[in-house]
């Protein structure tokens, strides 16, 4: 089992996408505990993800389609905003 914590802005630290069939606890900053399958922490992630390339106005494959001279300097979400109850 892995265990992450939750920062005071409410988000957890994951770069990666875990197993799907491995259970995460994360400990929330009010004191509660989640249990939470690999599963439903990636679909947090990859909707961290397209919002992020959505604000940033990146493709679907988080490239920059803009003329070269502009350069992306980060394509990349290392924080995922987490609350109790959302694999249910």
């Amino acid at each position: 089992m892995i265990t992450l914590q939750q920062d005071a802005d409410g988000y957890v630290r994951m770069n990666r996408h875990y197993p799907a069939s491995v259970r995460i606890r994360i400990a929330f900053n009010d004191g509660t505990t989640g249990d939470f399958s690999g599963r439903a922490l990636n679909n947090a992630y990859d909707s961290a993800v397209a919002e992020f390339r959505a604000k940033n106005g990146l493709d679907a494959r988080g490239f920059n389609r803009a003329p070269a001279s502009r350069t992306n300097s980060g394509n990349k979400v290392d924080f995922v905003p987490v609350h109790p109850g959302m694999g249910e």
